[in-house]
């Protein structure tokens, strides 16, 4: 009997190349996902297969095998990458069923064809000794982008940075500058938006609540402790000591058990207070006398404080050139001068400060001295028409446009107090003088100001009544709280 070769069957090349897919995605699979942890056993299958059926499966095997190699040699890593995404997100059967139908992929996908998109804004934070280049250079924009973005002068607000502030960029689909903003405070907001080839600024403002707001304190060691206690910013403690300085000497007077009441403008965004404006009314009581003061805009629109019954709380001059300043020498004809070591009057009086502190003019004048005066220094004097003159010694520096001939205003800054000429230290050595004679500055009667005007006095004395009568309420409302 003749014998018969049997032929080995061919498989359409398609079965083969999706079988080879098959092969590469279950060694990844095998690869990658972790299997469960299963109890090893040894399984014995009786298996009776025809010896033809055999060497045509064998032979079919090892033409797979070829295919897969040749598949696996030919596909880079970056064409892998999505099969192995795939795995690990899908389950098997699905990962199986998607390479029997999807081809791999022949070409990488090269950055050019990612499609961008314009990003959200981006928030940096101001460190210590950053600048606007710096927060430019970490989120990948160039200096040439920073010139442009800051050619206009009101575009340079965003070179002023103060640590802790942030800056928000936004980009285009390219990664270039689109807009930039940033808060200043509660109620200002910066903003740069390219137009064109170029950046436009603008700015956001939020226009606050005025409320009135009460706040009272007795001092027990310093005014700015209690005022601040009391709830009063630095601010308002200070044009509380202006308000009432013509009457009261913050630098010597203040005794621990004295009292203030303020009425003021409080500026509020929703529920948060933001700021403060003027004192419309106010009560300070030192060494058990009571002094008041209302703030009153005439029909001309000029704001000043006078006491309640009307008159003038401005003085021609105000008592201190120098804001709680400690007395280190007072007036004495009779003192031995601390470097000369000789009796020689001292003809003023001698407030120490720190280097730097702005020295005031205590009167309306013209100046007609700036520079060295022998043991005096670097100093400054003002005529107060023919009658007043004050001097001021031992400054430091100048304050900017203070030369002789030019008028001077009450409580300009003049200059800034040191120690050259004849001082042991720094401080401000100021003089009084009335008709050329020297006279002391803390207990000299100071002439005061006009009353408020008669044809204003009918209003005024109705908004003095209204709002003392609102500092009475409100403090024996307080008074009554802190009893309970």
């Amino acid at each position: 009997m003749a014998s018969h070769k049997t032929k080995t069957p061919r498989y359409p090349k398609s079965h083969l190349v999706a079988a080879s897919g098959i092969a590469a995605a279950l060694s990844i699979f095998l690869l990658v996902i972790p299997t469960t942890d299963v109890e090893a056993k040894r399984t014995f299958v009786q298996l009776e297969l025809d010896p033809v059926q055999l060497q045509s499966q064998a032979a079919a095997a090892a033409e797979l095998d070829e295919l897969v190699s040749e598949t696996l040699t030919a596909t880079s890593p970056l064409e892998l990458a999505k099969p192995v995404e795939a795995v690990q997100s899908e389950s098997a059967p699905a990962v199986l069923q998607a390479l029997t139908e999807t081809p791999l992929a022949t070409e990488a996908v090269t950055a050019e064809e990612v499609v961008k998109t314009p990003t959200d804004w981006i928030s940096v934070t101001v460190a210590a000794g950053n600048t606007l280049s710096v927060l430019f250079s970490q989120i990948g924009l160039s200096s040439g982008t920073l010139h442009s973005a800051m050619a206009s002068k009101d575009a340079q607000r965003f070179t002023r940075l103060n640590v802790g502030q942030v800056i928000e960029f936004k980009l285009d689909e390219h990664g270039d500058l689109l807009a930039m903003r940033s808060k200043i405070n509660d109620l200002e907001t910066i903003r740069l938006d390219r137009k064109g080839d170029k950046y436009g600024f603008s700015k956001e403002l939020i226009e606050p609540e005025v409320h009135t707001r009460f706040a009272s304190g007795t001092i027990d060691s310093s005014l700015f402790l209690s005022a601040q206690r009391a709830g009063l910013s630095h601010n308002l403690t200070m044009q509380m000591a202006n308000v009432f300085g013509y009457d009261v000497d913050f630098a010597r007077e203040i005794r621990k058990g004295d009292t203030f009441e303020v009425l003021f403008e409080e500026l509020r965004v929703g529920d948060k207070a933001v700021g403060s404006k003027n004192i419309l009314a106010a009560r300070f009581v030192n060494r058990g006398k009571t002094f008041t003061a209302v703030r009153y805009t005439d029909k001309q629109g000029y704001s000043s404080y006078y006491r309640a019954d009307g008159t003038s709380m401005r003085k021609a001059f105000i008592r201190t050139p120098v804001e709680f300043a400690r007395i280190s020498s007072r007036f004495n004809p009779g003192r031995r001068h601390p470097v000369l070591n000789k009796i020689r009057a001292h003809k003023g009086v001698d407030y120490a400060a720190a280097t730097g502190t702005p020295i005031k003019a205590t009167g309306d004048g013209r100046v007609v001295h700036v520079g060295r005066k022998g043991g005096y220094g670097n100093t400054v004097v003002i005529k107060h028409g023919q009658k007043y003159q004050t001097l001021y010694a031992h400054m430091v520096r100048y304050a900017k446009g203070v030369s002789v001939g030019k008028s001077v205003s009450q409580g300009q800054v003049i200059g800034y107090v040191g120690m050259t000429g004849l001082a042991t230290g720094p401080h401000l050595h100021y003089e009084f003088q009335i008709n050329g004679t020297h006279v002391d500055p803390l207990s000299v009667k100071l002439p005061a100001s006009d009353p408020i005007a008669q044809s204003e006095r009918t209003a005024f004395l109705a908004l003095s009544k209204k709002l003392m009568a609102n500092l009475d309420q409100r403090g024996d409302t307080q008074l009554a709280m802190l009893q309970e």
